[in-house]
Order: C-alpha cells, then sequence, then structure tokens
C-alpha cells in the first residue's frame, strides 16, 4: 500500500512524459539473438584515429579529472566560433558546450520556456524534443503539419503566427535539418522564410543542425542567425562520438543575460560536459571536415541498398532522405481491417519473425510509418539487414503479419 501511495506522488509531468522509444526498443531485443539493427541513429564508425591517439596520452593529466568552466573548455570554444564562421556562415553567435545535442535541447528549453507556452513541432517531430517539453511542463505542444516532401509547412506556421490573439502565438518554434526521423532537409530559402516569420510574430526558432554534414543529391545545408533563433550541433554522429557525449549551443551574442540564463541550467545538469570528450572534440574539430564527408559519402551506398529493400512498399511510400541517416516509409494499411498498419506491432513482428529492427513511426506522431536508421551498419552487415527487412515487408505486402 505504501508503495502504491509513493508511487501516486511521482512528479505528473514526468510520468506524463513519453517512455522512450529506443527503452522500448532495448526492452524488446532483449535476450533476443541474430537480430541486426536499423533502429538507433548511430554510425558505425569510431572518431578520428589521430585525435583518439591525441587523447590517450592526457588520460592521466589532472586536469582531465578536474571540473572545467561551465560553458566548455575556452580552447574548444574559440575552435568552435571559428568553425561557425568558416562553415555555418554564423557570425554573432556565442557557444556553450554541452553533454551532447539532447542536454543542449534542455537547457534551451529549460532557458526559453515557462509551463503554459505553446511550442510547435513538426509532424514528423524527432521524439526526444517532444519529450524535453512533456518533461518540462510545456504541454502545449501543437504539432504542426508537413507538405507532401515533409518540408515543414510554411503556409500552416504563417497563418499560426498572425493569430489576432497573442495566446496563440508559440514561444518556440522547432526544426530539425535536416530531419530526424525524416531526413528530409530544409532548402535555405524556406529556413529563411519560416526564420522571418518568427522574427515578425515574436517567436524563437530552435534548429538542431546534428546532421549537418550528411547531405547527399547535391543538397547543401545552411544555417541562419539572428536575435531569435538558437542552433543546435553534436559531434555524435559526425565524428563517431555518440558515447563521448559532445554537443554545443550557438546562441545569439546579442541578447542581454541569455548566457547567464543557460548557464544557470548547465550549472545543475552537468556542471560541464566531461573534459575527456571536449578534448576529443577539439582534436576532432582539428583533423577537418573532409574526414567525417568522406565517410557520409560512403553512407550513400548504404541509402541506396535499402531504399531497394523497401520497394515492396510501392512507389511513393518512402519520403524524406536527402540528408541525415534516415528513411521515413509508410506501411500497407492492416489487410484484415483496411486501416493504418499498427507500426508498433508491425516493429515487433519484423523483429522476432525476420531478425531486423526499425523504429515505429508513432513514436514521431507517424502513425503506420516506420523511421529506418542506415548509419550504424557497414556495407556488408547493411546488405543483410536490408535483405532481412525486404522480405519481411514483401510478405507482409502480400500476407500481412503471420
Amino acid at each position: 500500500m505504501a508503495m502504491a501511495q509513493m508511487a501516486s506522488k511521482l512528479a505528473r509531468r514526468v510520468m506524463g512524459t513519453e517512455t522512450p522509444v529506443m527503452v522500448q526498443m532495448q526492452e524488446l531485443l532483449r535476450g533476443a539473438t541474430d537480430v541486426i539493427s536499423l533502429a538507433q541513429g548511430v554510425v558505425h564508425w569510431q572518431p578520428p584515429e589521430e585525435a583518439l591517439s591525441k587523447i590517450k596520452i592526457i588520460v592521466d593529466e589532472p586536469s582531465t579529472s578536474q571540473y572545467g568552466a561551465d560553458e566548455g573548455l575556452p580552447e574548444l570554444r574559440e575552435a568552435l566560433l571559428e568553425k561557425l564562421k568558416r562553415e555555418n556562415k554564423l557570425y554573432s553567435s556565442s557557444v556553450m558546450v554541452t553533454a551532447g545535442a539532447n542536454q543542449a535541447y534542455v537547457n534551451v528549453v529549460l532557458t526559453l520556456c515557462d509551463p503554459g507556452d505553446r511550442v510547435v513541432l513538426f509532424v514528423p517531430y524527432y521524439f526526444n524534443a517532444f519529450m524535453a517539453y512533456q518533461m518540462t511542463g510545456v504541454t502545449d505542444i501543437v504539432l504542426g503539419p508537413s507538405d507532401s516532401d515533409l518540408h515543414p509547412d510554411a503556409d500552416w506556421l504563417e497563418k499560426l503566427l498572425q493569430n489576432k490573439d497573442p495566446k496563440k502565438i508559440p514561444k518556440v518554434v522547432s526544426i530539425v535539418n535536416p530531419g530526424n526521423p525524416s531526413g528530409t532537409y530544409v532548402p535555405e530559402p524556406l529556413l529563411k522564410r519560416i526564420s522571418e516569420m518568427c522574427r515578425e510574430a515574436g517567436s524563437w526558432l530552435i534548429v538542431d543542425n546534428t546532421y549537418e554534414y550528411f547531405m547527399y543529391d547535391d543538397c547543401k545545408h545552411a544555417c541562419i542567425e539572428g536575435d531569435h533563433i538558437i542552433n543546435i550541433f553534436s559531434f555524435s554522429k559526425a565524428h563517431g562520438m555518440m558515447g563521448w557525449r559532445v554537443g554545443y549551443i550557438a546562441y545569439p551574442a546579442g541578447v542581454v543575460g541569455m548566457g547567464a540564463q543557460l548557464l544557470k541550467v548547465q550549472d545543475n545538469i552537468p556542471i560541464c560536459a566531461s573534459i575527456i570528450g571536449q578534448k576529443l572534440a577539439l582534436a576532432a574539430l582539428q583533423v577537418g571536415p573532409e574526414w567525417v564527408l568522406e565517410r557520409v559519402q560512403r553512407l550513400g551506398k548504404n541509402r541506396e541498398v535499402l531504399l531497394e529493400a523497401l520497394s515492396p512498399l510501392g512507389q511513393g511510400a518512402v519520403k524524406g532522405g536527402e540528408g541525415a541517416i534516415y528513411l521515413w516509409a509508410q506501411l500497407p494499411k492492416d489487410k484484415a481491417t483496411n486501416e493504418v498498419a499498427d507500426d508498433v506491432a508491425v516493429v515487433r513482428w519484423l523483429v522476432k519473425r525476420h531478425g531486423v529492427s526499425v523504429i515505429p513511426g508513432s513514436a514521431s506522431g507517424g502513425a503506420g510509418f516506420i523511421r529506418i536508421s542506415y548509419g550504424g551498419l557497414t556495407q556488408e552487415k547493411c546488405h543483410i539487414a536490408a535483405a532481412r527487412l525486404n522480405k519481411g515487408l514483401q510478405e507482409l505486402v502480400d500476407h500481412g503479419m503471420v
């Protein structure tokens, strides 16, 4: 009885937060053998060997075991400011180093939003961004539509931002470019249009640029800045540093006091990102972007293999894929009911019957879809996973889940 009573006293904002889909996947795969993952958003490479070599010789340095400046090592922040100017054309931003891009996002949400504020995410949305609002008490989450190309629907957003009732104007508009889970990138003209609309409405625009280097088909990633824009970046995917947990926030230097408010949040969560992780990030930056781009180019072959594997779903079923490491695919309707497919059930079926895992689209607001991640496998392993996925989807189309 006492245990039940105490359970009822857990925080409502956290109890009401979605269970992380990756935790659900880990539970599904626990004990399973011979399952190949096309689920988690990771890359198969390690950090640059040149960078790792530098880190190996400083493990024993006393400074590696000490706290660092909350906002990040000065030498890393200086290098990041140079990178932002050189690669991203961001000239008026300050930088805070965080324990990954997810923590960066939570820092920003806590700094910008109060319970009761309205925020906008576009479907399909990044599930951890959705959770960040839920667990901080921001429950007025408006899910905006995407157009047929999975770009944020700017016409819909324009109408929302021009609402005559100021309480209905969102405090924050958030996008991922290129997208997770869709792999769709936001072209620069559309990004500028969204930015200008947010500026006029007095709304913040958060842009998650985690996959800035992951672009295909001659698409080019672009960043923009302004006093209403916050850009988030990550070392995790580009440099194979998922477990090192290093990301960073580029926030407008002209907004008085913003850095001080971000520091309050930072000091109460990680204090600072791990020192050895930051030193590895600096060494990885010094290797240069060409190292990353070479590996991303090879991933294009994985993408082609999986596009072919998804062919049983029919023409037009697969969306996105211009960037990032994801494809977004619509499942066939349930044969028995002719209703939208139960994507969670399909995911479980693919694991148990065909030995391959993907992410259910409902975790991102897209019931009846699946997210396929192709970054975590070598080409050889990707071919094996693709064959399993193809076989499973063909069976699903022909006979349903049997």
